[in-house]
């Protein structure tokens, strides 16, 4: 990642867009001021170059796939809350922050965008919500029948009832908010900048499309693989 010292910084937000919210962080101006060099911005900023050249690499990480369907449900539930919540509340403040410049930028000349701005801050709270209800509620118990069934003692039934209640409104949850994102592709039209749009503007929509993405996988992994293990496990324990 050295070499990175003396790229542009606009350049290195356009060929990765996640190096974007690194360079907030350190509330460097990927933007107005992209033509400078990475060493140049650090030493403006008086940022240590070693320290953004890490969290560079470790933003541009792909992971390697893995076969979800082989976790138990407790490796399961660790991998949910570790890699896509945190990156749903980690998300949340750098697009929020993005779409509200844009909204006060371009939003005279494209009005959609304080619907996309709207729709999405909606978003950000009810997923809030809907993670720490999971976290709080629904991963606690699912983690105790697992270990009863290991341990093999007896487990108390939840106060919310059969398993399938809260799965049933997680998974209604999960449902408004793809059919919201559906409506966020569309008001931005697949996520494509508009000609006049500035850096900021395609970092913003290349994170929205990053966050639908992760969403789906997400929803994806709670309801087509932890919701039906859990709820067989669930009726093992409770026949």
């Amino acid at each position: 990642m050295e070499n990175l010292s003396q790229r542009k910084v606009g350049g290195i937000v356009a060929e990765n867009f996640r190096a974007a919210k690194v360079f907030t962080e350190y509330g460097i101006d990927f933007c107005c001021k992209g033509g400078v060099t990475l060493e140049k911005a650090c030493e403006v900023n008086d940022v240590p170059m070693e320290s953004i050249l890490k969290d560079l690499e470790n933003a541009v990480i792909i992971p390697e796939e893995v076969h979800f369907t082989d976790f138990g449900l407790t490796d399961l539930i660790n991998h949910i809350t570790t890699t896509h919540h945190r990156y749903v509340e980690n998300s949340i403040p750098p697009l929020k922050a993005y779409l509200q410049k844009l909204v006060q930028v371009h939003g005279e000349r494209h009005p959609e965008l304080e619907q996309i701005k709207e729709q999405f801050f909606q978003a950000a709270d009810a997923l809030t919500t809907h993670m720490k209800k999971e976290e709080l509620i629904l991963f606690p118990y699912v983690k105790a029948m697992e270990e009863a069934k290991s341990s093999h003692f007896s487990l108390s039934k939840p106060h919310f009832g059969a398993i399938e209640n809260p799965i049933n409104m997680m998974q209604d949850e999960h449902e408004t908010e793809g059919e919201r994102f559906r409506l966020i592709s569309e008001l931005s039209d697949g996520y494509r900048t508009p000609s006049d749009g500035c850096q900021t503007y395609k970092v913003a929509f290349a994170m929205l499309q990053e966050f639908e993405e992760d969403l789906h996988k997400h929803i994806h992994l709670e309801n087509n693989i932890l919701f039906p293990k859990a709820t067989e496990l669930y009726h093992q324990l409770n026949p």
